[in-house]
């Protein structure tokens, strides 16, 4: 909506000042905060993604405005309707076991955040069958696991055979990533889908919510 333009702009542009005056302002004038939020923060998140998809924004950049996004959701949160904001869905994001990379983990999860998921981090290093185990107590809509190294690359499809043999891998869609990982790896493994960068991976875990909420 074009009431919160300058709201959208001001992220886009990690404007820091800009953005907490645009906000507050907009509050003060009766703008409904789940409108801000909804309207105003989440698409200049999606632009923001979409950026670093096309190498238009950079990683610090993109880190830069996560960090302001999440401010202003604090910012936000006392006038957020209690129970008004839908949850865009559960995911489960984690390293998987032998590997302790955790930057590109941290971006997806920021973007996840800020595009309105429900994000439970488990963390690097992670063995199959604690993702396992966290699949059945979170109940997540997608699970995303990440990969940084060529040696631990191979542990993604052990994870996703772990669920097979627990017998819950059509409980959840699964999106791979990382450094060595590609869409026909994805593919050969058994994935739902592969996420390039944060931006794709965010856009990734919004089409796969499309495909669950479909069927």
């Amino acid at each position: 909506m074009t009431e919160f333009v300058s709201i959208r702009d001001a992220l886009i542009a990690c404007d820091a000042e800009k953005l907490t005056d645009e906000v507050n302002k907009t509050i003060s004038q009766g703008s409904s905060a789940n409108a801000i939020l909804n309207d105003g923060l989440i698409p200049a998140m999606d632009v923001i993604g979409e950026r670093m998809e096309s190498g238009e924004m950079f990683i610090p950049e993109v880190l830069m405005a996560a960090q302001l996004m999440a401010g202003a959701v604090e910012t936000l949160r006392p006038h957020l309707a209690e129970g008004s904001h839908v949850s865009a869905g559960k995911v489960l994001l984690g390293t998987v076991k032998g590997d302790v990379h955790d930057i590109g983990k941290n971006l997806v999860f920021m973007m996840l955040e800020s595009a309105g998921f429900e994000v439970k981090d488990v963390g690097v290093d992670v063995p199959a069958d604690t993702f396992v185990s966290e699949v059945k107590s979170f109940q997540p809509d997608i699970l995303a696991l990440s990969a940084l190294l060529t040696t631990t690359i191979p542990m993604l499809k052990t994870t996703i055979d772990a669920l097979g043999t627990a017998g819950i891998r059509d409980s959840v869609k699964i999106m791979v990533g990382g450094a060595p990982v590609s869409q026909s790896f994805a593919d050969q493994i058994g994935a739902d889908g592969y996420g390039a960068d944060a931006g794709s991976a965010s856009r990734l875990a919004k089409k796969l919510m499309a495909e669950i909420r479909a069927n």
